[in-house]
């Protein structure tokens, strides 16, 4: 374990840690979060609030934050010290879609480095600012199976697209271009009062067409939000979970 999550443990911010660390290493966290007794926590006028943290495929994901029972027995972290551990210059988000009652598989996003449209787009994954993409649905499909082929969502506010308000006051930036397939964009003006929403293109543009506002791309399940553009109604398919991946 590296030691961005090590330093949390090191410093005493896991509740009743003597037993996880021996000679140095932490020797119990995997077992303690497989078990989902490793749980961030957030303190705030209207109470606690607590975020899953769980280990896949070697990966260690943050979920978002909601206002749910701390389970009994559980080690708690600060959700300020965990989310602090990030690197902005490389950190991934994941959403996890499904349709027709189940979920169908985890689109992971690497995002831009340090920039407002990528810090939004952490907040309404980890639900930092009391929202989140949990529960959004996608909204439409542009261009639907032809080059630059492109779906939204993203309206945490009313789930028809009408909604989407920014999280942040200034949300202007150095942005890339692009045309290709997994480019992650703003579809709409910044700091308009849709702003939150996002754009995934599934197919690449011709002729060189891109467009501006990339803040992030997909490096891994490209090809569920494919499988989501052909079903049968887009407004189906839901963000049944998404959040952070932490360095480990």
């Amino acid at each position: 374990m590296r030691e961005p999550v090590k330093r949390l443990v090191e410093a005493g911010r896991v509740v009743a840690v003597k037993s996880l660390v021996e000679a140095g290493r932490v020797v119990a966290v995997k077992s303690l979060v497989e078990a989902g007794r490793v749980v961030a926590v957030q303190e705030d006028q209207d109470g606690r609030r607590s975020v899953r943290i769980t280990l896949q495929d070697g990966q260690l994901y943050l979920h978002p934050l909601l206002r749910q029972p701390t389970p009994a027995h559980a080690h708690t972290i600060q959700e300020s010290d965990v989310v602090g551990v990030l690197d902005p210059s490389c950190t991934l988000a994941f959403l996890d879609l499904g349709w027709a009652g189940s979920t169908r598989g985890r689109v992971t996003i690497r995002l831009t480095p340090d920039t407002p449209l990528a810090r939004q787009f952490v907040l309404l994954c980890t639900g930092q600012r009391g929202h989140t993409f949990r529960n959004t649905k996608l909204l439409w499909v542009v261009g639907k199976g032809r080059p630059g082929e492109r779906v939204w969502g993203g309206d945490y506010e009313s789930n028809d697209g009408k909604g989407g308000a920014p999280l942040l006051p200034d949300l202007q930036g150095q942005y890339r271009w692009s045309g290709q397939a997994g480019a992650v964009w703003s579809g709409w003006w910044l700091g308009g009062p849709t702003s939150a929403l996002f754009v995934i293109t599934t197919r690449d543009r011709q002729a060189g067409g891109q467009w501006s506002g990339v803040f992030g791309d997909v490096v891994s399940g490209l090809d569920v939000v494919r499988a989501a553009v052909n079903h049968s109604d887009i407004t189906e398919v839901t963000v049944v979970d998404c959040g952070v991946v932490l360095p480990l």
